[in-house]
């Protein structure tokens, strides 16, 4: 009878429930009250999120507090920038039980010595607020300079989340590093595909689904620690094609929906047994094979860019501010 009960009890579980059994799964959001309703285990900011974030009129007493504090700073913008995005950080982690993720500045992407210090600088602000670095995850672009960069910081036990991750030069380059997590992404690899061969695409074919299962495959065949967590998703079949994968960073609106699909979902990825070490992938043969991947190639390029616009919008919002006065966002 208790055998027949736990069966039902079973068939009840929503799907996002099913896939925290075998998944850990992360909020892919700033979104502070989405957080708390969908309580992930962990949170991913970025700076367009952070942007998206600030925006929202809940957050008016950070906005105006990072402002009145930053004001008299040499450099304003920067000082300002980078307190609200460690505000939101210490917010998240009020609520998760697990790691926030934050990034350094896209625009040093390819400046490794600049973004070892960022990153200092960021850990640094958080442990000020009472937030230690084991809370904290370092978000850097899967550039060869950014994963040397994490390669030092893991080093100095600063934690890792290497981002824009789209080609297998960049995971196995990232698994050499020794960095603690990879994020690569789903949606944008997809997206690339159907408009360059005008295809859709099933879970099962997907090419970004497929991308994170070669990469996941490749770390658990060669004992790589490193945590594979999947990113950028355009709909729940995605996800639900790679369930069992470490982790998962998902927007709130498909937690949302994965949350009231009651349907079965079953494991997709199981780490098997590892079968032998690595070669270690050279700086030459990093450059040449992502290289010969034009879609990475264009993609890593494309999230840079898009990441630092909005980074200077964010900018442009404060400097706005300080030369109006007003510190406080308007309702929307």
């Amino acid at each position: 009878m208790e055998e027949v009960d736990s069966r039902e009890d079973n068939a009840m579980a929503s799907k996002l429930e099913q896939l925290r059994e075998m998944t850990v799964v992360v909020a892919d959001t700033g979104d502070l009250d989405a957080v708390r309703r969908l309580q992930p285990q962990d949170c991913t900011t970025n700076p367009s999120l952070v942007l998206k974030a600030i925006q929202n009129p809940a957050m008016g007493e950070h906005v105006a507090r990072a402002v009145e504090q930053g004001r008299q700073a040499e450099n304003p913008l920067a000082t300002i920038a980078e307190a609200l995005t460690v505000g939101l950080g210490v917010e998240l982690s009020k609520i998760v039980p697990g790691r926030v993720s934050t990034e350094v500045d896209s625009n040093l992407s390819f400046d490794e010595e600049a973004s070892v210090a960022k990153a200092r600088d960021l850990i640094a602000a958080y442990d000020r607020l009472g937030v230690g670095r084991e809370r904290i995850l370092i978000k850097l672009a899967s550039t060869w300079e950014g994963i040397r960069a994490a390669e030092r910081l893991q080093k100095e036990g600063i934690d890792c989340n290497l981002t824009l991750l789209f080609s297998m030069a960049q995971a196995k380059a990232c698994a050499d590093a020794g960095v603690f997590l990879i994020s690569p992404f789903v949606g944008r690899i997809t997206d690339w595909f159907a408009k360059s061969t005008g295809q859709t695409y099933t879970p099962e074919t997907d090419p970004g689904v497929q991308s994170v299962k070669r990469i996941y495959d490749h770390y658990k065949s060669h004992g790589i620690p490193t945590v594979v967590m999947g990113a950028s998703f355009r709909n729940t079949g995605q996800i639900e094609a790679l369930a069992g994968c470490d982790r998962l960073t998902i927007s709130p609106d498909l937690m949302q929906k994965l949350s009231e699909d009651q349907g079965e979902l079953k494991r997709q990825l199981t780490p098997g047994q590892a079968q032998g070490k690595a070669e270690p992938i050279s700086e030459a043969e990093f450059r040449w094979e992502h290289n010969e991947d034009a879609m990475a190639t264009e993609k890593l390029a494309e999230g840079i860019r898009n990441f630092h616009a909005d980074a200077l919008k964010l900018e442009k919002l404060i400097g706005e501010r300080l030369a109006s006065g007003a510190v406080a966002p308007a309702a929307e």
